[in-house]
């Protein structure tokens, strides 16, 4: 009877095969998590432009911070890659400087595609922008 000699550190038949299946969910796990975090950043990227474009609008007169249909227009027209229209809300102010400012709110729901432990899905991206109104007449030239 012959036996045959055994390599040494070679690994049995198929073990690959096992620890491929024990880490396969963990990665399939981690690309998820990944997935979602784009998927959240990129959609935070689109509010805050949404925001930033309706208070552009609304910085550019007195007469344009009070149009609250025109700063909601001009923040949702951004947002064109979102899968649901944001909520836009705008109030307007004085600062502490005397200066007059208009701030936009921009909020969005956004779900997650699974559910993690400790984060809730749905949770909601909300971003707010405040810029100075531009006066209607520079300052010393009272018309």
């Amino acid at each position: 009877m012959r036996i045959q000699p055994s390599r040494r550190g070679a690994a049995p038949r198929g073990i690959a095969a096992v620890e491929f299946a024990v880490l396969a969910p963990f990665l399939v796990f981690m690309v998820v998590i990944g997935v979602d975090f784009a998927r959240s950043f990129r959609q935070a990227q689109v509010v805050v432009t949404c925001a930033r474009n309706g208070a552009m609008y609304g910085s550019t007169s007195p007469a344009y911070a009070a149009d609250t249909a025109g700063i909601t227009a001009a923040a949702v027209a951004t947002a064109g890659d979102l899968p649901t229209t944001p909520t836009v809300s705008s109030t307007t102010g004085t600062d502490a400087a005397g200066f007059e400012y208009v701030r936009v709110t921009v909020s969005f729901p956004f779900s997650t595609v699974t559910r993690y432990p400790g984060i809730p899905s749905p949770l909601t991206i909300t971003r707010t922008v405040q810029m100075r109104v531009a006066p209607l007449y520079p300052a010393g030239q009272g018309y």
